[in-house]
């Protein structure tokens, strides 16, 4: 299993490193189209999506596909990738520099592994999360290969709290953190799982936002709490995923939940 696991993230990060270098010749000079969901699209995305989508099949050919540009369905297959070709579009096309590349592994429905490249500031995380899928391997999780944890420190104005855009109402009331904007959801829960930031809200995430970093966090000690009755995982074979968003807060411990739930409880009921 060993064996497996470092086929796997060798896989990962050449493909990640060889589709990375391509992109950034284009950061900052491509011009974005937007799709139905109102979301960004470009070339470069698609591109990308392609070469990931090519690369699987040819060292994987018995694992299933799910990615943001092409096949929204959950196949039936017992290992599937989850890939969001770039996460951070909008940052992508103006310029900013945090955007990244993310592959989730998925075992019968439930992430296991997932690795994030962030090509312009060189920073790449993975981490293993088996849950109660029976399999064994490495654990942790990383950043350019060190350890990685989630932050044990209290709330405080002094700590940080990621909020998505579409998530900002919640600070119409007091809020216990200094809270940023990053505008990547990946990015945000990293920032999580770093020890960077307490905690994070996304509201209308997709499945190819939280695939991979929902191993990654809790590798790294965190939790993940779905803010929508229906679970977030295992996927459903044949269940179109394309228009379902997945609100979700993440924090660095259990303890904090009845801390922060009850300020975002709502953004799942809207």
């Amino acid at each position: 299993m060993n064996e497996f696991w470092t086929d796997i993230l060798t896989f990962c990060q050449e493909t990640t490193k060889r589709v990375g270098e391509t992109l950034v010749k284009d950061f900052g000079k491509i011009q974005a189209t937007r799709k139905e969901d109102g979301t960004l699209v470009t070339k470069a995305d698609q591109w990308s999506d392609g070469e990931i989508r090519k690369s699987i099949y040819e060292r994987f050919p018995e694992h299933g596909v799910l990615t943001e540009e092409t096949t929204h369905i959950f196949p039936d297959n017992e290992w599937c990738w989850i890939v969001d070709p770039i996460d951070g579009t909008t940052n992508f096309t103006r310029g900013i520099p945090i955007w990244g590349i993310s592959l989730g592994l998925l075992y019968k429905g439930t992430p296991v592994f997932g690795y994030v490249y962030f090509p312009q500031i060189q920073q790449s995380y993975y981490g293993y999360w088996y849950g109660e899928s029976g399999l064994m391997g490495p654990i942790g999780a990383y950043c350019n290969g060190e350890l990685i944890q989630t932050s044990l420190d209290s709330p405080s104005q002094n700590h940080l709290f990621n909020f998505c855009a579409r998530s900002i109402d919640v600070l119409k009331n007091p809020f216990p953190c200094k809270v940023r904007l990053i505008g990547v959801a990946s990015y945000n829960i990293l920032l999580v799982a770093s020890g960077a930031a307490l905690g994070g809200v996304e509201a209308t995430p997709k499945i190819w936002d939280l695939a991979a970093v929902w191993a990654i966090l809790q590798a790294a000690g965190g939790v993940f709490i779905s803010l929508s009755p229906e679970p977030m995982f295992p996927l459903n074979i044949g269940e179109n995923y394309g228009q379902r968003s997945f609100p979700c807060l993440t924090l660095s411990r259990d303890d904090l939940v009845p801390v922060f739930k009850p300020l975002v409880d709502f953004l799942g009921k809207t």
